[in-house]
């Protein structure tokens, strides 16, 4: 429509897609849009395919009471130790087949001050996440992270090593963010020098929350590499955050995981 009145325009991705025009043809170009959209509606998405705003909204403070209700419902009792031996990231284990605890230990802390560390983390990134790839993609993402992270983590040291907490996943949030930001600005033109501020800030807060005397260090880096990658796959393949229906396949998709990891590791 903008060609055919002789605008010159840019394309321009963002949390959506801008449409850039020289100052003097904004108002034209605003009624050749807005007359176009009039006369095909069906080009405009559907308002049932969105997901309501308040999924994106509070979506990491709910992630975060799952935390805490986990770590209330496991440390009742003196069967806490017991729940850490079973369902940790043990190297040993998982490098042997147990797979299903580089999940379980997402959900496992040590104490009450790392689990408010952690709630904190997945509370300001995950619903950072969430707000541009849905809060279904967005979990699904993050556990995928903490996942990878878990794994790569537990290889690498083949024995000897055990790890807990929601720290790798709040990194691979991180580094999604990272790697969301850093390919998103790379691609604009005269922003690429701006593009790696995101990738300097990841580094800067894997240095400062990972100097602590217990902190996994090697997890946290893994997990912020996973979700780097996961960050740059998102700009690639998403043009735009996906509908309802999605979403709510890629939380059931999490939720199975997760169900499904603790109920092997329970009953192993």
């Amino acid at each position: 429509a903008l060609s055919s009145a002789g605008i010159i325009f840019r394309i321009r991705k963002a949390n959506g897609w801008d449409i850039l025009v020289n100052d003097e043809d904004y108002w034209i170009a605003f009624e050749v849009v807005e007359q176009y959209l009039e006369d095909n509606p069906e080009t405009s998405p559907p308002e049932e395919t969105s997901e309501p705003e308040y999924l994106r909204t509070y979506t990491g403070i709910w992630a975060a009471c799952i935390l805490l209700a986990m770590h209330l419902f496991f440390s009742e009792g003196n069967n806490y130790k017991a729940y850490i031996s079973a369902c940790g990231a043990s190297a040993y284990h998982i490098v042997h087949g147990e797979l299903f605890r580089a999940v379980t230990a997402l959900m496992l802390h040590s104490s009450v001050l790392h689990l408010a560390g952690n709630m904190i983390g997945i509370a300001l990134f995950g619903t950072a996440v969430c707000s541009f790839t849905g809060w279904g993609l967005g979990w699904f993402m993050i556990l995928f992270s903490g996942i990878f992270g878990n794994l790569l983590n537990a290889f690498l040291y083949k024995t000897g090593h055990l790890a807990i907490g929601a720290s790798t996943a709040v990194f691979g949030a991180i580094g999604i963010l990272c790697g969301y930001n850093f390919l998103a600005k790379f691609r604009q033109p005269g922003q690429r020098m701006k593009a790696w501020l995101p990738l300097g800030g990841g580094l800067a807060l894997l240095g400062l929350f990972s100097a602590g005397e217990n902190t996994d260090l090697m997890a946290h880096l893994l997990g912020l590499l996973a979700g780097l990658l996961l960050g740059f796959a998102y700009v690639h393949f998403f043009k735009e955050r996906p509908g309802l229906k999605s979403q709510v396949l890629f939380m059931l998709s999490t939720v199975a995981i997760i169900a499904a990891s603790w109920t092997w590791g329970l009953m192993k």
